[in-house]
């Protein structure tokens, strides 16, 4: 089911590096060290929001990723 709060996710295996693009904010956020299973627990959730806020946020280390909008 498409979430309503995440807009899309990339993930790289090999820095294990999840990012997050949110809908309200367009903003993108990267989560550092996220295992692959948990990834994969993720992207097959039924609610993506709750997965992300009960699993993922607060969970691992972030930074939020400048755009540039021009």
């Amino acid at each position: 089911m498409p979430s309503t709060s995440i807009r899309k996710t990339e993930y790289d295996p090999g820095s294990k590096t999840l990012s997050v693009w949110f809908v309200a904010s367009g903003k993108r956020y990267e989560f550092e060290d996220v295992p692959p299973d948990t990834y994969a627990e993720f992207r097959a959730a039924f609610a993506k929001g709750r997965y992300f806020n009960d699993h993922i946020r607060n969970n691992f280390r972030y930074r939020l990723v400048a755009t540039d909008d021009r």
